[in-house]
């Protein structure tokens, strides 16, 4: 349009003015308590050295005292691990957070022994749309709308025992067709469970990661038009300006806020 062109080199110069904003953002102080936080990864194609390879870019994000969304962390490309885990965690804590009340994932490899090391006292909690989909995975299609409904018994029943007898039902109903897939759920009950304490208005805050894979999903929106990140801190900075541009939208609390942060005090 204006006649010039600008090279690659000169974007990069540009944009490394970021880096100490970003670093900075990193290390901000956080709040005491997140009454909720969700991880997840989101993964892209980095370039390094030569070799194109998909690199996760782990994302904390929290729901602070007001019931406002908050991306507390964004971390790029390290392996998943307990020690790993531990290191996210950790972070959080030397940015001033004492505690976190329920946290909620995905079945990410370490975070469970993290969670217990880093903030003994939260209640960790399994996303249960990822729990149907990884279940309805070993299920013919044929099968599925049933074996859907049946499973909805379980994480909507009133009380925890209820949805236990719910649990032991559908894995006898099913269990001949499709002996393995009702496994996760027995395995993984601790991290489903928690959810049985709360109303049915209250689980749907965290009984499902759909907010961070919303937040997931805008980022991926953002940088649809660059297949392949030259480095990974290339990756970071368009994270990082991507964070503010989505949080533009964040002005009001989750739906409930008033009945769900009532609960959780006295829970």
């Amino acid at each position: 349009i204006y006649g010039f062109e600008v090279s690659e080199g000169m974007v990069s110069d540009i944009t490394d003015k970021l880096l100490p904003r970003i670093e900075e953002w990193q290390n901000r102080p956080l709040s005491p308590v997140y009454p909720i936080v969700f991880i997840d990864a989101v993964h892209f194609s980095v370039r390094d050295d030569g070799v194109i390879r998909k690199l996760a870019a782990y994302v904390v994000l929290g729901m602070n005292e007001d019931g406002m969304k908050e991306v507390l962390s964004i971390v790029v490309g390290e392996n998943e691990s307990s020690k790993y885990w531990l290191s996210v965690l950790n972070s959080l804590k030397n940015r001033g957070v004492q505690d976190i009340l329920i946290l909620c994932s995905d079945g990410l490899t370490g975070i469970k022994d993290a969670i217990s090391t880093a903030f003994p006292k939260a209640e960790q909690q399994r996303c249960i749309v990822h729990m149907v989909r990884n279940t309805l995975k070993y299920v013919a299609n044929k099968d599925m709308k049933a074996f859907a409904k049946d499973l909805k018994t379980i994480y909507t029943a009133a009380d925890e025992e209820t949805a236990r007898k719910q649990l032991e039902s559908v894995t006898e109903k099913w269990s001949a067709q499709y002996p393995s897939a009702m496994n996760r759920w027995h395995e993984n009950w601790d991290a489903i469970s928690p959810i049985f304490k709360f109303s049915k208005e209250v689980r749907t805050a965290f009984y499902t990661t759909n907010a961070i894979e919303s937040l997931n999903s805008c980022y991926r929106r953002l940088n649809k038009q660059r297949s392949v990140f030259p480095s990974s801190q290339a990756l970071m900075k368009a994270l990082y300006l991507g964070t503010f541009e989505i949080a533009k939208k964040w002005t009001m609390p989750i739906r409930n806020w008033g009945k769900v942060r009532g609960e959780l005090e006295i829970m």
